[in-house]
């Protein structure tokens, strides 16, 4: 043989999703490894050489494995047992396998039939890949192809301590330099595929900076500083990328969720002696209007019955109004859900002071009648909380950067700041307060837009200390809050707040919406 095809088939930002629906109205959506499964299949229906790569956040993001990870996990965990059926040829680790902690995780690891590897993730004592494994090499046809694992070094401002103990996150840059070196020169692999869970922090046609360039999504310098790169596999950002050629080599990214599946398709071809890729083009397979492989729903059907059953579950009853109407509207004015929210973060950690966010433009608010559906469909996240220590200043530098959402207002409609929903949606960056009152002028410039700031009445003092509660995400510097990181906690509360939320709405039973018009948008 003296050339070969060879397919590499890419998932990845799964989050969770299985069934094609959405949980928060149990509606058809056309997302889940269900309908990725019949791609899958079908592409290996025709096509000889297929490698299939997941790139991380698999086993996190909805209430199936939250349900399974919270109540449920004596039993497998249901996206390892279709990642087995499926033959996955090997996975890379996401910032959120590590969000339901180390013991879930290790018998994820555990259970898979394939292996999972990150390069960069190191043990702390020992300087060596924590996980063991930081490449896989795969032999098809005598073809050897060298798999590399890389993952965001940037999880430490986001995970919970506990959750990564004994971890170390480094520079993905220049351990792909070493890995890639290593693999051509020491284990002369004949193709280089690097799945990277991170994505690309410049602008992938002129090179310019995307974003705040802290080392989150190091895509486009790794494709332009490392050498003997042939493929890049890449995720993290939620984005829809293929066809596109950085520094000659091929990259994709196949959004979240399981909208789509990237697809590489390579031509190998023999020549002096040694295999050379003479071709390569990447694509995406959109999962709309495709079945769902029925068979491969079969085998977690249980596990989605006992989660639909807790999700019915009624809880509480709300008096009033929490529906999401408008999402614009409840960023630019005080409302009952989040005022709602926020009071139960100040009420379990004993403080006066909080702040959270309406996560995404489906969240639907609370209807009268309350279900567990209601909660998680609402707060979409394992987020836990902590009180933090803070200033004035970092309260007054924290509403700076939610105010910067807005675009300057030009008298027109109210625009959302294209940094808040490029390259992906990022709505859970805008964060609403209670405790404090505030009033935000989006007419200012970005920088110079808290034109009040009060707390009890008085003047917020620039270097007065304030307890605040908020998520742990936050409280860790997620999202550029960089003014909250490394503060003193003062209370760390680990249980999840979606918890909280639906343990409170219990104990109550009937809970009053309520606004109290402690902050608004101004224009």
């Amino acid at each position: 043989m003296t050339q070969m095809k060879l397919i590499i088939l890419e998932t990845s930002d799964v989050h969770g999703n299985v069934f094609p629906i959405n949980y928060g109205t149990n509606k058809e959506a056309d997302v889940g490894l269900g309908k990725i499964a019949t791609l899958i299949k079908n592409e290996r229906k025709n096509n000889e050489n297929v490698l299939l790569i997941d790139n991380g956040d698999l086993i996190q993001g909805t209430p199936l494995t939250y349900h399974y990870a919270r109540i449920n996990h004596e039993r497998p965990n249901p996206m390892i047992l279709l990642a087995n059926e499926l033959q996955y040829d090997v996975a890379v680790f996401g910032n959120h396998e590590f969000n339901y902690g180390k013991d879930i995780l290790a018998k994820a690891v555990k259970e898979s039939h394939f292996p999972w590897m990150s390069a960069n993730i190191l043990n702390k004592e020992t300087g060596e890949p924590y996980f063991g494994q930081p490449y896989l090499i795969k032999e098809i046809n005598g073809v050897k192809i060298g798999i590399l694992g890389l993952t965001t070094p940037y999880i430490p401002n986001w995970e919970q301590p506990e959750n990564i103990e004994g971890m170390e996150f480094v520079d993905a840059v220049t351990v792909t330099k070493k890995w890639v070196k290593f693999l051509r020169n020491d284990k002369q692999v004949d193709l280089v595929i690097v799945s990277y869970h991170g994505g690309f922090e410049r602008d992938l046609e002129t090179g310019e900076p995307t974003e705040v360039l802290t080392g989150e999504n190091q895509g486009y310098q790794i494709c332009h500083e490392v050498e003997g790169i042939d493929v890049f596999l890449t995720g993290h950002q939620h984005r829809q990328i293929a066809g596109n050629m950085i520094n000659g080599v091929i990259v994709v990214q196949p959004g979240n969720n399981g909208i789509c599946l990237g697809k590489v398709s390579l031509t190998i071809e023999k020549q002096d002696g040694a295999w050379k890729c003479i071709d390569k083009a990447s694509e995406l397979i959109s999962v709309a209007g495709v079945e769902a492989d029925q068979a491969l729903l079969e085998i977690v059907k249980e596990y989605e019955q006992a989660t639909q059953e807790w999700l019915d579950q009624p809880i509480g009853k709300i008096e009033g109004d929490m529906v999401v109407k408008d999402p614009m509207h409840i960023r630019t004015n005080d409302n009952a859900l989040i005022e709602f929210i926020n009071h139960v973060q100040m009420e379990i950690a004993d403080v006066d002071i909080s702040n959270t966010a309406l996560f995404d433009n489906q969240s639907p608010g609370l209807t009268e009648h309350v279900t567990m559906r209601g909660v998680v469909s609402n707060y979409i996240y394992p987020n836990t909380l902590k009180v933090i220590r803070i200033t004035g200043n970092d309260i007054k530098e924290g509403l700076e950067r939610s105010a910067s959402y807005f675009q300057q207002y030009n008298g027109g409609e109210i625009e959302v700041n294209p940094s808040f929903t490029t390259p992906k949606p990022q709505h859970f960056n805008y964060d609403m307060w209670e405790g404090i009152e505030y009033i935000i002028d989006i007419r200012r410039p970005i920088g110079d837009r808290i034109v009040k700031l009060e707390y009890k009445g008085s003047p917020i003092e620039p270097n007065k200390e304030y307890d605040v509660v908020m998520n742990n995400y936050r409280a860790g510097g997620g999202g550029d809050y960089f003014m909250y990181k490394d503060k003193p906690v003062i209370k760390d509360i680990p249980t999840d707040v979606s918890e909280l939320i639906a343990n409170y709405i219990l104990e109550k039973r009937v809970v009053k919406a309520t606004v109290n018009h402690n902050w608004k948008v101004i224009y």
